[in-house]
């Protein structure tokens, strides 16, 4: 931290009399020297020469001007001989009046100008317009977008050990990072498993491992109980971790001929199948993007994959159950429908193939894609469009903390193409991987990042017990309304929203570097798509991740219950399954370990977590009218928050995913 205070005395009006500006620095780096200028809006200073900033200490430095400099603007740090992180700088002139200047970087370069803590619009800062422009183009040079991978959206054009200090893991993150996934491995001795190529015997024995790390968890419990029920299958796709894949059924396609006759034994109201569907009670999942992709194949096991269609059924107990599942796109009778009245282990293997496939697309679209990947898109725009005075700038800020390095993590660590930890257990080859994330790119549209509107898309506003969908409206709304503050605050009118140059370029930017993304806005040119633009932006970074990502030791940590990868192939004929079969296609003892592990850890909060609720997280404003926004933010998630918890006291399993205080602010796991 660096503060800056000045003396309080009363002043003389004396032309002899020295006005005294008292500064405190503090500093935990090496010792270094900086010029220190303080600049007014008439661009007068007052500089401080050579003086030593040293490690942990605080020194007390005087700048002695004969004239009273006016309200200040700018404070100049020049001449630094090393990389030290500022949090912000306060002044208190003689007359006591405090300007305060966010800062919260690094700073290493030659000259830092940190402006006060005011934010501005391009159009209303036209002392500063060259300024501006030219820390811009020096952040350009810094976040160049690049194509690091077929299929994938564009990210930032550096490897994890360059990435730019201000978006690195401080110590704390990396090292509570690289320690979670050890502990799970060794303190619960899943080190044991590395190198047992082989099949489980029973399900039961997926517990030798399981129950080695369990912790007391009422999802957890319920889904070793309840894993192979048809209302528990159901019920993940409403509240686990991959809950928008389920739509309404408005037609059967005509690929998947389901007949009454095959389903009537599931239907309770006495009603057709037709009938059914017309009153709204059919639903249905499709994994059709998963059609004729490359499967994986490792040193020991060639895995299978398929593109499944599941029927649901909402019965009269308000349950969502499956009652018909095919596991292709591709009818006939090399590809049976498989339904509930079938033997069990036929049954229980056409619902294993479903959450398998579930998992995949998960895991690479649903959490990858579109949250974090995503995510990086709009923070490397911001980094390069938006100016670090600009409203937006300081709204989005929080937002993005540790993503680029998650993500970096994540492409060296987790899906690269030849060594990553997903490779060893997912169903999908690197190819396929690839060709997956370009047919999520094409199918990607802007709607489908504004949550109410992707719930009306998949026609899910009345289904049953859909706690994400309740939950997530509340946390859109909430957030919209704050933004809604905000953008009232700094925009008087449409016209000041045409006239920002750096919104306008930001969105642009986002668009030239990605423009495989369908039906995105081209530019913003009133008060409400920039509301929309941005809720959508900073839900998909904070709540719509927490929903898909901190579930994932609740719903996958039991591996039967969503395998990873298949090792045979789909069964084309019904009645040829047995126990053994079904043990010989899930994952084998060291492909578990490795789930285990991975899902374990990122379904870990970090210890200083910076939550949607917490309110220090928006620290980069410093106007009053935006803290009182802030605090009616904090305020708005606080009755949230009550109403999930008084809900969840009456579940038997509390879906807590989107309760605020579980709502990380950014993609950081």
């Amino acid at each position: 931290m660096l503060t800056m205070s000045a003396t309080t005395e009363t002043l003389r009006e004396n032309s002899c009399t020295l006005l005294t500006y008292s500064v405190f620095i503090y500093t935990v780096d090496e010792e270094k020297r900086n010029h220190l200028t303080l600049v007014d809006t008439n661009n007068e200073s007052s500089t401080l020469v050579k003086k030593n900033f040293f490690h942990c200490s605080v020194k007390e430095i005087d700048i002695h001007v004969k004239k009273a400099l006016e309200d200040i603007v700018q404070v100049k740090l020049e001449e630094g001989d090393s990389k030290w992180y500022c949090s912000h700088i306060e002044v208190k002139d003689p007359f006591g009046k405090c300007f305060v200047f966010p800062c919260y970087r690094w700073i290493g370069e030659k000259e830092v100008i940190i402006r006060e803590g005011s934010a501005r619009l391009p159009q209303d800062d036209t002392l500063f317009e060259k300024q501006r422009q030219k820390e811009l183009e020096s952040r350009r040079e810094i976040f160049r977008w690049k194509k690091l991978r077929p299929g994938f959206p564009q990210s930032i054009d550096a490897k994890l050990k360059d990435l730019p200090l201000d978006v690195q893991f401080d110590k704390a993150k990396e090292r509570e990072f690289n320690w979670n996934f050890l502990e799970v491995v060794v303190e619960a001795h899943l080190d044991e498993f590395i190198g047992c190529f082989q099949s489980w015997k029973d399900i039961a024995d997926y517990e030798k491992i399981f129950r080695a790390i369990y912790k007391k968890n009422t999802a957890l419990e319920n889904v070793i109980h309840d894993w192979n029920t048809d209302y528990m299958f159901g019920y993940q796709f409403l509240n686990g971790c991959n809950p928008v894949m389920i739509r309404k059924c408005k037609k059967l396609p005509d690929k998947f001929p389901v007949t009454h006759e095959m389903v009537k034994g599931s239907l309770q109201r006495g009603l057709t199948l037709e009938e059914e569907i017309e009153a709204g009670n059919i639903y249905i999942a499709d994994y059709e993007i998963l059609n004729y992709l490359e499967a994986n194949k490792t040193d020991k096991w060639q895995y299978y994959l398929t593109a499944p269609i599941c029927l649901l059924y909402k019965n009269r107990l308000d349950q969502i159950v499956p009652i018909a599942i095919q596991l292709s796109q591709t009818p006939g009778k090399t590809s049976p429908i498989f339904l509930p009245t079938d033997n069990d282990y036929d049954w229980m293997l056409a619902k294993m193939w479903v959450k398998s496939s579930d998992f995949n697309l998960h895991e690479l679209s649903t959490h990858l894609f579109k949250t974090h990947l995503i995510s990086e898109v709009f923070e490397i725009a911001m980094y390069r469009q938006l100016s670090t005075v600009h409203p937006v700038y300081k709204l989005l800020i929080p937002h993005v903390r540790f993503t680029m390095a998650i993500n970096a993590e994540a492409r060296d660590k987790l899906i690269h193409e030849e060594n990553g930890i997903y490779r060893k257990i997912s169903s999908i080859s690197a190819d396929g991987i690839n060709t997956l994330m370009k047919r999520a790119m094409k199918a990607l549209n802007y709607k489908s990042l504004c949550f109410p509107e992707e719930i009306r898309a998949r026609g899910m506003e009345d289904a049953p017990k859909y706690y994400y969908r309740d939950d997530g409206m509340r946390i859109w709304e909430a957030i919209k309304s704050f933004i809604t503050d905000l953008v009232k605050i700094y925009y008087d009118s449409d016209e000041a929203v045409k006239k920002d140059v750096e919104i306008q370029a930001f969105v642009e930017d986002i668009n030239s570097y990605c423009h495989c993304f369908t039906e995105f806005p081209q530019s913003l040119k009133t008060q409400a798509e920039l509301i929309k633009y941005l809720t959508a932006v900073i839900f998909t970074g904070s709540a719509q991740h927490a929903a898909v990502n901190f579930g994932q030791y609740d719903w996958y940590g039991w591996i039967p219950n969503s395998p990873s990868c298949m090792r045979k192939p789909p069964p084309k004929q019904k009645g040829q399954v047995n126990l053994k079969y079904i043990m010989d296609t899930l994952p084998d003892s060291d492909c578990s370990r490795v789930v285990l592990g991975i899902v374990w850890t990122l379904s870990q909060f970090q210890r200083n977590e910076l939550y949607l609720v917490t309110d220090k997280i928006y620290k980069h404003f410093t106007e009053q009218p935006v803290k009182e926004a802030i605090k009616t933010f904090q305020e708005k998630l606080g009755e949230v928050e009550d109403r999930i918890k008084c809900r969840n006291e009456k579940l038997p399993i509390p879906y807590g995913y989107l309760s605020p205080d579980k709502i990380p602010n950014s993609v950081a796991i």
